[in-house]
């Protein structure tokens, strides 16, 4: 009956589905022991057969999970049936983390976990089953495991799961990652609180990556752990890490706001110091979405919304360019704010947003009056010509219901927007370009290629279909090797565009390129018989020698 219930409490209240060996060894465990035995690992089949079909073991995953979700429902809606579950699932992690099993290794024993394969999901989330339930047993094993945590080889587990995959190949534990980074980073603020108060305790300490405690407290959104530290006379709250980001950075980028509170009360916050990038909180927050966040620190005052990173993005830059519509408002709002700052690419938040596709930023851009719609970046690339390009129909409308947006616009390669939608084959783009009455759909780029003439070339039919309907268009325009449209659709064996052009009234079906070569040489050439055939039944083909 204790097997049965002590499986159910795994699988219903892990944090993770455990693999068979996993579970069979974290029920092996004596809480409390040092010794573990392996005598004592049950076989799964003696589980399945207690748990009377209650959980079964997924054949792909190699897993173990409650045989339908309603039997989770009925053990949580009953909590008398499985006792204080956070608490026993925390002794028995904290019993194997400190059992000779575990202390004894090596980093060359971690190369093989067969032995070990409870040590991950211990080691990852003792203290997560310790902060929902922190028994006075609970709180002596983990007091056990932290004050020899920095040379605890559960050490590498933990951080190769926080700090994947920058840390993935970690293999030895850092003697810089002490218990109260730990207890920190869980959150548990009773233990906190002991570590603090121990002889010989660094709260500023730093770790592998350069975090103090405090910085894992604010990461994590651990308010109770932040405030205990900001109590302390010695505490940095300005501290930087490895990537130079301080604690106020690390929370706002998350968009834990009660943590941001606590660290802007006080009068020694450096709030704009800048990480590895040139970043400040208002980036992050911003960049990440976190509307709160970046009302709370634009309601400070002093931050700057036009701040520029390395890479020369702003907060609006940074927003728009996820599609963050309510970052992106707020940040409007601001009576300073610069909507057309150009990043070192040249590229604007419009820009930004065309590029992405974020039809509700670009709307928002757009209202401003001071909105540049056509400011192209570096390679002279426009707003318009982006959306274009990477098919965002809806974005490319609101750009085109502007009147002062230039629907020719020329790229650093000379094509405009259609001749972009046109060589990316966007049917929906083409055809709202289309319903401009001010298009050119003759442009040509550098290379002499004509819209219809890259759309033939790549046997986009229905592209070709929409730019015939044009009256003004010219299908027999030559690029600069005398290519025309029917030519490149020749050469790259595409039937159906072939047909398409020979079903012109004014269409040359014998315009030779440069060489003097004719469509019906190269559809020939490259043996497309079907556009031969074709060619062929236009009576105005030469099917003698002719110029082949």
């Amino acid at each position: 009956m204790k097997l049965a219930m002590d499986s159910l409490t795994w699988v219903c209240h892990s944090e993770w589905p455990l693999q068979v060996d996993g579970l069979c060894h974290a029920l092996a465990v004596e809480i409390g022991e040092t010794d573990f035995d392996p005598e004592n690992v049950p076989l799964i089949g003696t589980l399945l057969d207690c748990c009377q079909g209650l959980i079964t073991v997924d054949p792909e995953a190699s897993v173990v999970r409650l045989i339908h979700y309603t039997v989770q429902e009925y053990l949580c809606s009953h909590p008398g049936l499985l006792h204080k579950p956070h608490s026993a699932l925390a002794e028995t992690c904290l019993t194997y983390l400190n059992s000779h099993h575990v202390k004894d290794l090596t980093s060359d024993s971690l190369l093989g976990l067969d032995s070990i394969p409870f040590l991950k999901y211990s080691a990852r989330h003792w203290g997560t089953h310790a902060n929902e339930d922190l028994s006075d047993n609970v709180k002596t094993l983990a007091l056990k495991l932290l004050n020899q945590y920095e040379s605890h080889m559960s050490v590498v587990s933990l951080l190769e799961h926080v700090l994947y995959p920058r840390y993935s190949g970690l293999m030895t534990p850092s003697p810089l990652f002490s218990g109260l980074h730990c207890a920190s980073f869980f959150g548990i603020v009773e233990l906190v609180i002991i570590l603090i108060n121990a002889e010989g305790s660094k709260i500023n300490q730093q770790d592998c990556t350069g975090r103090t405690p405090l910085t894992w407290g604010a990461t994590n959104g651990h308010e109770g752990v932040v405030k205990i530290l900001l109590e302390q006379e010695d505490v940095d709250p300005n501290h930087q890490d490895e990537d130079d980001r301080t604690p106020l950075m690390c929370a706002a980028a998350i968009g834990h706001e009660g943590v941001v509170k606590l660290l802007l009360e006080r009068e020694d916050l450096d709030s704009n110091r800048l990480d590895k990038n040139d970043g400040i909180p208002l980036s992050w927050a911003a960049a990440n979405g976190h509307e709160r966040m970046v009302k709370l620190l634009l309601e400070r005052g002093d931050f700057d919304p036009n701040h520029k990173d390395k890479g020369g993005l702003t907060p609006l830059a940074w927003a728009a360019s996820i599609g963050h519509e309510g970052a992106v408002k707020l940040l409007l709002e601001q009576e300073d704010i610069d909507p057309n700052h150009q990043d070192k690419d040249g590229r604007t938040p419009l820009l930004w947003a065309a590029v992405m596709g974020h039809e509700g930023v670009i709307n928002l851009l757009l209202s401003r009056e001071d909105i540049d719609p056509n400011h192209p970046d570096k390679d002279d690339g426009a707003p318009l010509a982006w959306a274009a390009a990477n098919g965002h129909e809806r974005v490319v409308k609101s750009l085109l219901e502007r009147g002062d947006v230039d629907r020719n616009h020329q790229g650093g390669d000379g094509q405009t927007p259609l001749t972009w939608a046109a060589a990316i084959g966007h049917e929906g783009v083409i055809k709202l370009l289309l319903e401009q009455e001010d298009i050119d759909p003759n442009h040509q780029d550098i290379d002499g290629r004509t819209p219809l003439a890259w759309a033939a070339s790549l046997g986009y039919e229905g592209v070709v279909k929409s730019l015939l309907e044009r009256e003004d268009i010219d299908s027999n325009r030559p690029d600069e090797d005398n290519g025309t449209p029917l030519w490149w659709a020749a050469c790259k064996g595409h039937e159906g565009v072939v047909k398409l052009l020979l079903e012109q009234e004014d269409i040359d079906p014998n315009r030779p390129d440069k060489y003097d070569r004719t469509p019906l040489f190269w559809a020939a050439y490259m043996g497309h018989e079907g556009v031969v055939k074709s060619l062929l039944e236009r009576d105005s083909v030469p099917n003698g020698p002719g110029r082949w």
